[in-house]
């Protein structure tokens, strides 16, 4: 059986930030570090990690409002209560997140090469930051909001791009995406982009009303191959 745990890690600003951890049974091949959407390390995420963990992969999800609400979790009709924490979040922050979650999967598993990421939402944000950062042979960013400010990173990016939108999705336009197109373009740094016709904004979240079941197959079913082929590569 796969094992799952919180763990407690020490963050470099001198906080203290929780973790939920999946490793698979038989054995890691690769670290993925994945992230939250705005409503916490919820029981969407924790499965999600359970999900990449049975594909031999040592998962860790930080909670990233550990500094304002730690332990927090909203439910999906609730953004109100996570837009203090949410607004919170600074990029210098985020990246001391982030190199804690990394130390920690290289001190038991040596992991340093063989990394990825994966982030939904806030989160997609948060991969797409991680992969300026760290040697991660891949990204995928589930839509990623508020990508633009982000976006002079992009010549530092390490591994391929992978970007899920929904065509439906309110909360970024056609006219928030498509400058992250341009950036990777003029950055020429390989990237892929896939929209879903059908699909809303959560889409691949089986437990918000937005989840759209065709949509979210594909999306696993690519997200895997992707990440095959970038470490393979």
């Amino acid at each position: 059986m796969d094992k799952h745990e919180w763990v407690e890690l020490q963050v470099e600003d001198g906080t203290r930030m929780r973790a939920w951890t999946a490793m698979p049974a038989a054995g890691w091949r690769r670290g993925l570090l994945l992230f939250q959407e705005a409503f916490g390390v919820n029981p969407h995420i924790r499965d999600v990690a359970m999900r990449f963990s049975r594909q031999g992969y040592s998962v860790i999800a930080p909670e990233l409002y550990h500094r304002t609400a730690p332990g927090f979790e909203a439910g999906y009709d609730n953004f109100a209560a996570c837009q203090e924490h949410f607004q919170a979040l600074t990029p210098e922050g985020m990246a001391a997140d982030i190199s804690a979650a990394h130390a920690w999967l290289a001190a038991r598993h040596g992991l340093n090469t063989h990394l990825a990421a994966v982030g939904f939402c806030l989160g997609g944000r948060v991969a797409f930051l991680a992969n300026t950062l760290l040697p991660l042979r891949a990204a995928v960013s589930f839509y990623g909001g508020g990508m633009q400010p982000l976006l002079g990173r992009v010549a530092s990016l390490a591994g391929p791009m992978l970007f899920f939108w929904g065509e439906r999705d309110t909360h970024i336009p056609p006219e928030q995406r498509r400058p992250v197109a341009d950036a990777m373009l003029k950055a020429k740094k390989p990237f892929t982009m896939t929209e879903f016709s059908e699909a809303g904004h959560g889409f691949f979240c089986d437990a918000r009303p937005s989840f759209h079941a065709a949509s979210a197959r594909q999306a696993w079913a690519l997200t895997q191959s992707f990440l095959d082929e970038c470490f393979n590569a």
